[in-house]
């Protein structure tokens, strides 16, 4: 069952990266800006002094403006540091996209040298969650290396989960350590995601919400 869930896996992951792959670049655009716009409307965004966000890939929901405009707003923000030799990550505070460098994977990371490790994440930060899908219960499509999935067990803030509405799955394969997201945002609504009251996962579905938080 384990081999037929990876093949299934794998099998979601090649076709959202060849849906990403064949968007045209002005449909992009305009989805990756209207999810910026919808995140920057967040409550928990405008109340968050530290923001943690993944650098995008050609693929991906583009955060690159999104941290250059978190910047501008105020915040501090940090991205991960991939921890050679492990599955673990790290997140640095950068004060510019100039403080990251090519590495792991050919992703932009921070420059250790140039950039601040944090040890602590408290419960108001707000941490921009990639993923190549998501379902409606806030559960996440990774990339299979489970880097995030380690880090996100133990964070204990506002988890957002960016991804365009033509990624988002009914359900999704996922394992009872899995971490779901707190919010899920598109080019086209707001998810909330409803949790038990222990925090160990959703309790019902959240409801979509057309245009909330502006």
């Amino acid at each position: 069952m384990t081999g037929d869930i990876r093949e299934f896996k794998n099998r979601l992951r090649q076709k959202h990266k060849a849906l990403r792959a064949a968007m045209p670049p002005e449909e992009k655009k305009t989805k990756d800006d209207e999810i910026r716009r919808r995140v920057r409307s967040l409550y928990q965004y405008r109340e968050a002094s530290l923001v943690l966000c993944f650098v995008s890939t050609a693929i991906e929901v583009d955060t690159k403006e999104f941290i250059r405009t978190a910047l501008a707003d105020g915040k501090r923000v940090a991205v991960p540091y991939c921890v050679e030799g492990t599955r673990r990550m790290e997140f640095y505070e950068i004060s510019s996209l100039e403080d990251l460098e090519p590495r792991t994977f050919g992703v932009l990371e921070p420059v250790p040298e140039r950039c601040r490790r944090l040890s602590e994440f408290p419960r108001s930060s707000f941490c921009v969650v990639p993923g190549l899908a998501f379902d409606r219960m806030g559960y996440r499509l990774g990339y299979g290396k489970g880097y995030y999935d380690r880090f996100l067990k133990d964070y204990p803030g506002t988890k957002v989960g960016i991804v365009y509405d033509a990624c988002m799955e009914y359900r999704l394969p996922h394992g009872r350590f899995d971490v779901c997201v707190d919010l899920l945002v598109t080019e086209r609504y707001l998810r909330v995601i409803r949790r038990r009251e222990s925090g160990k996962g959703p309790q019902r579905k959240g409801k979509d919400r057309t245009g909330a938080g502006r």
